[in-house]
């Protein structure tokens, strides 16, 4: 479905942010995108997006396909029209807005009245905790019911490929767990097949049938998630736990073995 091959991607025609990259996103797959902060995760997004424009980046080498469309050729209203989604991390609401009206702007591009009521009700099933305050101001919302929020204005644009970057940030962990159960639902019951950017990787790697980690730009490790949950560098520098169980920050860690593929 959606194809990265071997991209790089240089900021301001000087900064090489992503070098080499390549991924792929099966139909109705969650596949995760796991790495420290300024791994380049947010980037990878921004450039299967049609993002990167906006922040003066530019893909200078490979492609990115979608069902054998090349997406590296497109504006963002282009490939947004095609069923690629966006959820910028930090939500990026529109405040000022009622949290209907925000979720509203989810379907301008390709809905028809009775269809945005339809998308409304869907919505609305997925994240009951929103309907009492569809006529709130955004900007007053908590930051779970605002990550709800934004992730149901992108399903009002009937996605089939949701990235989302970092939607646990900055929520507690019960909130979490609520989040990437709803995605679960999403991915199982509509079909969207959903790229999600993470620093939670015990989270992610529970809700993913396959994972790809980042560091300084690079895929460092990937492999189905299931067999990267039990994977020894995984557990010890991303999940925080040596071979005996305790638990380790990032930087108690010596030692970590980078590799270009994962070999089982």
């Amino acid at each position: 479905m959606l194809k990265s091959n071997n991209i790089e991607v240089v900021y301001s025609d000087v900064i090489l942010v992503l070098r080499g990259i390549s991924l792929e996103v099966g139909e109705g797959q969650i596949v995760s995108l796991l790495g420290a902060n300024g791994a380049g995760k947010s980037t990878t997004l921004k450039a299967i997006s049609g993002l990167l424009l906006r922040e003066n980046g530019a893909i200078t080498r490979g492609n990115i396909e979608f069902d054998g469309v090349r997406l590296d050729q497109l504006k963002a209203e282009e490939i947004t029209r095609m069923g690629i989604v966006q959820v910028l991390e930090g939500r990026r609401l529109f405040d000022h807005l009622t949290t209907e009206e925000n979720l509203r702007t989810g379907a301008l591009i390709n809905g028809s009245r009775s269809e945005v009521k339809q998308l409304l009700a869907q919505v609305y099933e997925y994240f009951p905790p929103l309907q009492p305050l569809r006529n709130r101001t955004a900007g007053y919302l908590s930051g779970g019911e605002q990550q709800m929020v934004a992730i149901g204005r992108a399903l009002m644009a009937k996605p089939r490929l949701m990235l989302l970057d970092e939607p646990s940030l900055g929520l507690a962990p019960l909130l979490v767990q609520d989040i990437f159960g709803i995605i679960d639902r999403i991915n199982k019951e509509s079909g969207v097949s959903i790229l999600v950017v993470e620093q939670n990787a015990n989270v992610a790697l529970k809700s993913s049938e396959y994972a790809y980690v980042m560091e300084n730009g690079r895929i460092v490790l990937d492999g189905p998630a299931e067999q990267l949950r039990e994977n020894a560098d995984i557990k010890e520098f991303y999940l925080g736990l040596t071979a005996v169980g305790e638990r380790k920050s990032y930087r108690d860690v010596k030692h970590y073995k980078r590799r270009k593929r994962w070999l089982g």
